[in-house]
């Protein structure tokens, strides 16, 4: 079966339910790819199944940040950190240009210097944690002369340290094609009915629907494990083995801006808000000026009303106001936005009276033969899927051990300057679709390799997702596959046209079908992505 080509869902339905599978992963984002590669790499027979379309929940909605997170060190999180930042030293390395180094600047200011005690130790303890030394101590002047456009009201110093930055969705997306060439099998909009289990309770497979079309059939999926990697929605999997509720979601929520309206594109910036000193992150990504987060209860009342989570009104006027303070001379205002974004974070509950205080550490339940992935954090997913893939371990075959060591990136083709397009283009590139780089330029129609607006990205890219990266949806390939309907004013529906001629033909839609998908997507932009999202 070509991987992800034309009737592939039919060939895949074709045979799910006529054999034992050694593993099904339920859950499609970070965590689930994850799981699939490690399996795959063991030699596994492995299945991933996603109720939306993959990288749907979390792992689309990030901070779009590979960190250790030097904020959890001021909570004393010391293990996550050094695990986190361990994990970002190795990504660096195996995922080159889908992985970036992301120096940070960090401005104290009077109103917070007490917020930032201890910050130098801080920074310093980070640096050894990763064997490497790229922090920084600035002066006022020094700092200014970094990065000019800081409020210098109140202004008294400022750090430097080193993260990584990276496009949450399109990381996703790489992981689950690699693991598709190493024999994994991973469908999207193949939503779980149900759990299979033996006479004494054990769970031994699923209950599969085809959610791509209106009506789609069930299938039984008989499996000696079953892994529960659903995220924020573990504890709905886990409630019918009679789990009690563990999780607490956290909604983190970010603007995106014109790119102009970054002062410091070579920099990050970690800023504290002024009204609460709480920690949030504005950067240069993909071509525009994001910044974030919040960190606020998800109401389960406020999830049943939405199709998506999305950034409440309240929480975009709280991080403008943390960019007016930090930036004054940029003049940014409600208006500038460009669009908006809401993910839901699957953090183990503690109870603590801050959700930022709760703890981003991960843990592994067996129950009932169902085992659940949760929490933790988009940086470590590698580790998380060694550690639930270790507690499965005694139900497959051979009992493997985890991790495999063997890659989960595969190596970039050796040449990527490509005479068609700059270095700088052809690396980003080659960063988001490895292997598939050269089938990607060679489907790419006259004028296709150029900027889509002055964006890092291509057209090329969109033709290369219709053709053959799963895309059920339009908005699949808008907002997940190439992210222009984030970066896009008014989620790109200024460039329709082109990008309908471009489509259409490839995913085989006739006229009212189109229409129908374009609808659906400028519902879902309103609704969920836009600068005023509903509520």
């Amino acid at each position: 079966m070509k991987l992800w080509s034309k009737d592939w869902r039919e060939d895949i339905f074709s045979q799910v339910g006529g054999r034992e599978w050694d593993l099904v992963i339920i859950g499609g984002g970070i965590t689930g790819a994850g799981v699939l590669r490690e399996a795959a790499n063991a030699g596994l027979d492995a299945l991933l199944v996603e109720a939306n379309d993959f990288a749907f929940g979390t792992s689309s909605r990030s901070s779009k940040l590979i960190h250790g997170g030097i904020r959890y060190l001021r909570n004393r999180q010391y293990d996550v950190t050094f695990e986190s930042v361990r994990e970002r030293q190795w990504m660096l390395r195996e995922a080159e240009h889908l992985i970036t180094p992301l120096p940070f600047l960090s401005p104290v200011y009077e109103i917070n210097e007490r917020s930032q005690h201890g910050m130098g130790l801080r920074i310093l303890i980070y640096d050894l944690m990763a064997g490497r030394w790229q922090h920084r101590t600035y002066s006022r002047e020094a700092l200014l002369q970094v990065c000019a456009g800081f409020n210098t009201e109140g202004l008294l110093r400022g750090y430097l340290y080193g993260d990584a930055l990276m496009d949450d969705a399109r990381l996703v997306v790489r992981v689950l094609r690699e693991s598709a060439r190493a024999g994994g099998i991973a469908l999207n909009y193949a939503p779980v009915q149900d759990l299979l289990r033996t006479a004494d309770g054990q769970v031994r497979g699923v209950l599969l629907q085809d959610r791509a079309e209106p009506g789609g059939r069930t299938y039984e999926v008989k499996a000696r494990a079953v892994i529960n990697a659903a995220g924020p929605w573990s504890d709905e999997l886990r409630a019918r083995v009679g789990a009690p509720a563990r999780l607490r979601k956290l909604r983190g929520s970010h603007v995106l801006l014109p790119l102009e309206k970054c002062v410091s594109p070579d920099h990050a910036v970690m800023l504290l808000h002024p009204r609460d000193q709480r920690t949030m992150f504005a950067f240069a990504w993909e071509g525009a000026f994001m910044a974030g987060t919040t960190d606020l209860d998800h109401p389960e009342a406020v999830e049943r009303t939405q199709s998506e989570p999305r950034a409440s009104h309240a929480e975009i006027d709280y991080i403008i106001e943390a960019l007016q303070f930090t930036f004054p001379d940029a003049n940014i205002r409600h208006e500038d936005v460009i669009s908006s974004f809401a993910g839901l974070r699957p953090v183990v509950n503690t109870g603590k009276a801050r959700p930022s205080d709760e703890s981003r550490a991960h843990v592994v339940w067996d129950e009932n033969g169902l085992v659940t992935i949760a929490g933790g954090k988009y940086t470590i997913f590698r580790r998380m899927a060694a550690d639930v893939l270790n507690c499965a371990a005694a139900r497959l075959p051979g009992s493997p051990v985890f991790p495999t060591r063997r890659r989960i990136f595969d190596r970039l083709p050796e040449e990527i300057a490509y005479s068609e397009m700059p270095p700088a283009a052809a690396a980003y590139l080659a960063g988001r679709y490895a292997a598939d780089l050269p089938d990607l330029l060679a489907c790419a129609g006259a004028g296709e390799l150029e900027s889509i607006d002055g964006l890092p990205n291509v057209w090329a890219q969109l033709r290369w997702a219709a053709r053959a990266e799963a895309v059920i949806h339009l908005d699949d390939l808008l907002l997940r596959r190439v992210r222009i309907g984030m970066t896009l004013p008014g989620g790109g529906m200024g460039w329709m046209a082109r990008i309908r001629a471009i489509v259409q033909p490839e995913l085989g839609w006739d006229d009212r079908r189109w229409q129908e998908e374009e609808d659906r997507y400028v519902r879902t932009w309103r609704a969920a992505y836009s600068p005023a999202p509903e509520w």
